[in-house]
């Protein structure tokens, strides 16, 4: 099953996704209201007004998360390009809930940064409260994943040892279009990100060095984490930080994050108006 959270008559509602239509589920303000009141185990069967996906305009799939943690040098091949070791222990940092872009929304290149890049990356979305979760505890609570891009500030990320400063901006994490079960994702699924139609990385989102199970266990040790939180998992190699030249978004570009089973995110690049 797949969800999403669209704008109509200027408000949010859920929509389920069933190919080219939509249901409409408008008990619900977005993907994360929906978790909080139980109401996943229904949305396969609920009814409502059924429209054209063509039509729809997306929202962040979960509009105002509690928490968003995100994972730094999960894949290897990226953490070998950036010339680190195999992490121990997740790396993480967080964003903020007015970092939250929607897929066709702009990306905005602010003018106190000349270095912004793009991460294409897997999203868990929580659906139930855990702490200290178990293994089994914590695969129940992911209620599904969606597609993320971590837009990154790299001149700002490392102006310290800690990373929140160049990874916290607003607007600046695209996230959906849908939330997709566990269900839909395939034994072999790859995330992509293209620029202006060219592969810049592919990785395997089963080859993390912390899977999603690990990171909801380790991070559910930290603090609790309750539906509609969001842990973006990490990002393969073929960031433009790491390229030879580097090369870094500019207005004109359109960045695009696909997942198997999950489906693109889209997303232009201009210049911040300020």
């Amino acid at each position: 099953m797949k969800l999403a959270t669209v704008y109509l008559d200027g408000r949010t509602v859920v929509a389920r996704i069933d190919g080219s239509r939509a249901t409409l589920l408008d008990a619900f303000r977005d993907v994360g209201d929906l978790l909080t009141q139980g109401g996943l185990p229904h949305a396969g069967s609920a009814e409502g007004a059924s429209l054209d996906v063509a039509n729809l305009q997306f929202a962040p799939v979960v509009m105002n998360p509690g928490k968003i943690v995100c994972v730094g040098l999960n894949y290897r091949t990226h953490i070998l390009e950036m010339k680190r070791e195999l992490p121990e222990y997740p790396v993480l940092f967080a964003k903020f809930s007015d970092s939250l872009l929607a897929a066709g929304d702009t990306i905005p290149l602010p003018p106190e940064s000349n270095e912004v890049d793009w991460e294409g990356e897997l999203a868990v979305i929580i659906g139930s409260t855990v702490r200290r979760a178990d293994d089994a505890t914590a695969a129940e609570a992911i209620a599904g994943y969606s597609v993320a891009n971590d837009v990154s500030f790299r001149d700002w990320q490392f102006r310290t040892r800690e990373w929140l400063q160049g990874k916290a901006w607003d607007a600046s994490l695209p996230l959906g279009p849908v939330m997709a079960t566990p269900e839909e994702i395939p034994d072999e699924a790859y995330v992509t990100t293209h620029v202006n139609g060219v592969e810049k990385q592919r990785g395997d989102i089963h080859d993390l060095v912390h899977s999603p199970v690990d990171l909801v266990r380790y991070i559910s040790t930290i603090t609790t984490l309750r539906p509609g939180d969001v842990i973006i998992t990490g990002t393969p190699g073929g960031v433009g930080h790491a390229r030879t030249p580097a090369e870094y978004l500019k207005p004109g570009d359109v960045v695009s994050v696909t997942i198997d089973g999950i489906g693109t995110l889209e997303n232009p690049v201009a210049r911040e108006e300020l």
